[in-house]
């Protein structure tokens, strides 16, 4: 195959010893003439490879009729109204819903607002919605092409009409009302962190402002900022007593909190912040309150984690002890609390009073969570649950009495594809002790190696479960086996499982993938020649590591929005807040475990490497797309076999929130058609 050219530049740095030559540092600038032009020409040739394809008609049609069935999400109860999003299958961005009842809602309910209308090529989405305590508005955070950036703007819910009220500017964040319904919080980052030059700085320390409905932006009051560390990250949450404003402080993505409160006072004013823990050590996240004690969510002396009280002198004391299961969430309810928590990576839903007793597991089965909605005003506790062929089964629970309703009616319409019946088996790699889940239509079996798909992620300590990703059922229905590891540094089985794969640690994650890989391949499931690896952002790193160390392994590699350059990473946009997980390149050690692993670094001329596919958006200004870019590039020089190495850039999109359906039907059909062509993988006839 002939590939663009990629202009190879003689730019060379020494970093801690080490002369590390970055040939194609000028595709870091997305606006750049020859960045756009070579986006351009690498998006001609990918679509020329993959209109070639035969599987692509098959899973274009597939993925459309996938993204035009009905749907809806979890419904939630705020100040007395409910809501919900609804999509009927043709629209891009889901139509926000509300009532003054569940049955009315249920029923219908009245359009409150629809996205759709916020932009022509259907782009712009809803990120966030809060409702002020009055019930009167309906505070909403709009996010332009996929970007992290936020416009908030405001509704008057009884009768849907604009409030003039705009602040712009923020991001991270959604609108934290004060009691009196006056006046929200919000996180602001200057204008100036949207562009300097290639080596941008948007996380420049997000201030907690204070806006008063009504009034300019220009006049917001601060409440809270941290000029000297631009890794700060803010989260402020009112306690539902009025009482206070409790605000996690955390440093990056890091885990580990510092939690302060606010005294509210009468007139609505913040008061001094009293320290209820000020140092970084243990992940705290405030519930609800107990009397004068905080009800928090920790995994002090407790890896798995546990429920506490706290006083505001920062002393611990046991409600819900560490269990056998990894407790995932906790929210108050009018009789008390309500736990998430994995057991062997699969959710349990359990109802407590509020001192702790009365245990009761909630009968409301699913794979992956979707949502977790309550309040400690209402009795009603909405979750959603999904399956890795169904998005969403919205259950309503009563606090009180444990009873669990399904809402299926929430969806309107019937859609053209119904999912394949599946078989989902949980699975032990024994070398590493991984687990897995296996999943397959129910109709196969594992006599012969089959084309599979095997998924990861491994960081952030954040769970990869048996859920739904639009792509699973056109997968599986073809006849694919999905694979979905649970790697180290990821979330499944607490702070120690996440602690194993990370910094030093960080190699862990991918030999564990590897290993997952190699199971797989000894015990008949599949060979490495039908062998596709994905993964997204942090699991798009995943791919582009192991593939880098273990091309003989896998026949496909599609690593998608990936982090892919490991010793700049942390000179954009939101890049700094990883080093958590990652390590800082400034730092001399951890510089040498970023090396070893880059893949970027990793790429070696002459080598032959699998069918690649890499995806990214170019307005993704999370993982910013030179990641994927300058990888692509050095990939398609140092390919030695005759297996594609493409690249395919969504324009006006980011790092994947808020994608309108089209594009990620468009988007999975590619992936999925890709995957299945070099894995030997033959859809049914249509």
């Amino acid at each position: 195959m002939t590939y663009p050219e990629s202009r190879r530049d003689d730019v060379v740095e020494t970093l801690h010893g080490h002369r590390i030559a970055d040939p194609y540092r000028w595709l870091e600038d997305p606006d750049a003439p020859g960045t756009r032009d070579w986006v351009t020409r690498q998006n001609a040739l990918t679509e020329a490879e993959l209109s070639s394809y035969p599987e692509r008609a098959w899973f274009q049609a597939t993925m459309s009729a996938i993204l035009a069935r009905p749907r809806a999400g979890v419904p939630v109860k705020k100040s007395g109204w409910y809501f919900v999003g609804r999509n009927d299958g043709t629209q891009a961005q889901d139509v926000v819903y509300v009532a003054e009842t569940l049955e009315d809602l249920v029923d219908r309910g009245r359009v409150l607002i629809d996205p759709n209308t916020l932009s022509e090529a259907g782009t712009d989405s809803l990120g966030t919605f809060t409702v002020s305590p009055d019930g009167k508005y309906f505070a909403y955070g709009i996010n332009e092409s996929g970007s992290d950036w936020t416009t908030f703007r405001l509704l008057d819910i009884a009768t849907g009409t604009p409030v003039d009220d705009v602040v712009t500017e923020a991001k991270f964040c959604e609108a934290t009302w004060l009691p009196d319904s006056s006046a929200y919080l919000y996180l602001h980052y200057p204008a100036s962190g949207r562009s300097e030059g290639t080596e941008t700085k948007s996380l420049s320390g997000g201030r907690l402002m204070l806006h008063r409905v009504g009034t300019t932006q220009s006049s917001d009051e601060l409440v809270l900022d941290f000029p000297e560390n631009d890794r700060i990250f803010i989260t402020p949450e009112v306690s539902e007593d009025d009482r206070y404003l409790v605000v996690h402080i955390s440093e990056g993505t890091d885990p580990a909190t510092r939690l302060w409160v606010y005294p509210i006072t009468s007139d609505g004013g913040i008061g001094e912040p009293i320290k209820v823990v000020d140092y970084l050590a243990d992940e705290i996240t405030f519930v609800r309150m107990s009397g004068d004690q905080l009800v928090v969510r920790t995994d002090r002396d407790a890896p798995r984690g546990r429920v506490v009280l706290a006083s505001l002198d920062g002393q611990f004391a046991d409600l819900i002890p560490e269990g056998e299961g990894t407790l995932q969430a906790v929210r108050g309810t009018a009789s008390g609390l309500a736990t998430l928590t994995l057991l062997d990576a699969q959710p349990v839903l359990t109802l407590y009073a509020l001192d702790g007793s009365d245990a009761r597991v909630v009968d409301a089965p699913g794979g992956g969570v979707v949502g977790m909605n309550a309040s400690p005003e209402y009795d009603e506790l909405f979750v959603g649950l999904s399956t890795p062929t169904e998005p969403t089964l919205s259950y309503v629970v009563s606090a009180s009495t444990g009873a669990v309703r399904a809402l299926p009616e929430l969806v309107r319409g019937s859609g053209g594809f119904t999912s394949p019946a599946i078989t989902v088996e949980r699975r032990l790699e024994p070398g590493r002790e991984v687990p897995y889940f296996l999943i397959s239509r129910a109709d196969l079996d594992y006599s012969s190696p089959r084309p599979t798909m095997l998924y990861g992620y491994g960081g952030f300590r954040i769970p990869i479960l048996a859920e739904y990703r639009p792509g699973w059922p056109a997968w599986l229905a073809a006849g694919g086996v999905l694979v979905i590891a649970n790697l180290r540094g990821g979330g499944e089985y607490g702070s120690a499982w996440h602690d194993a794969g990370r910094l030093k640690n960080k190699q862990n994650v991918f030999d564990d993938f590897i290993a997952v890989a190699e199971h797989l391949r000894d015990t008949g499931v599949t060979t490495s020649e039908q062998l596709a690896i994905h993964g997204r952002s942090n699991g798009g790193l995943l791919v582009g590591a192991v593939m880098t160390q273990r091309p003989d392994l896998f026949a496909v590699a599609l690593p998608g929005v990936g982090v892919l350059d490991m010793l700049r990473f942390h000179l954009f946009t939101v890049g700094a807040a990883w080093t958590s997980d990652f390590g800082h390149p400034g730092d001399a050690k951890q510089f040498e475990d970023l090396l070893a692993y880059s893949p970027l670094h990793r790429v070696q001329d002459g080598t032959a490497y699998p069918a690649t596919l890499v995806v990214t958006g170019d307005h993704d200004d999370r993982v910013v797309p030179l990641h994927s870019h300058k990888f692509i590039a050095a990939l398609q020089h140092a390919q030695s076999s005759a297996e594609p190495v493409l690249t395919r850039v969504e324009v006006n999109t980011g790092h994947g929130f808020g994608k309108p359906a089209a594009m990620v039907a468009s988007e999975w059909a590619d992936l999925l058609a890709f995957a299945a062509h070099h894995v030997g993988l033959e859809p049914p006839e249509q």
